[in-house]
């Protein structure tokens, strides 16, 4: 089955020069349902006022793609296994590093889920390990790239 998934992608010139490569990287993401992103360069990359520091750049978005559909599978499988996860909380970070063509990527993302359960049914550490290890095979964006995902669960909450 083919879905099909899009994005908009809006940035203006707003006088500057550009020539001089003294313009703002600040665009702004735009998805269906209407809902718009602040985006920009990491200012690690080019340096405030040319980006902006409170919105979101490609990498940070890479990662928390990454992490959100990790977690979006965990919590459909902990459902269908019976598991009540009241909450779920993941301080996933990426570094960047150099391929084999010595061009910069992320090379690395770290996801360090933090979930809570409650209910009658008290997983053992194995299950929710199965859990995760699933949620990382079945991952759509996890599937579609080459960074290394490594999976820092944290011990399980229960409430």
């Amino acid at each position: 089955m083919a879905h099909d998934y899009r994005a908009t992608v809006r940035w203006q010139r707003n006088g500057a020069v550009f020539t001089d490569n003294r313009y703002s990287r600040a665009h702004v993401w735009a998805f269906d349902g209407g809902v718009e992103v602040p985006a920009s360069s990491s200012p690690s990359v080019v340096r405030v006022p040319l980006s902006r520091a409170d919105a979101v750049d490609p990498e940070e978005a890479f990662v928390a793609a990454l992490a959100s559909c990790h977690m979006l599978f965990f919590l459909s499988f902990a459902a269908r296994s019976g598991f009540v996860v009241d909450a779920y909380e993941d301080e996933a970070a990426g570094v960047m590093g150099h391929n084999t063509q010595s061009k910069l990527y992320v090379a690395k993302v770290t996801l360090r889920p933090r979930v809570t359960l409650s209910g009658a049914r008290s997983p053992t550490a194995a299950e929710i390990a199965g859990l995760h290890h699933k949620s990382h095979e079945e991952c759509f964006i996890a599937n579609s790239v080459k960074t290394e995902i490594v999976l820092e669960a944290l011990p399980v909450v229960f409430a």
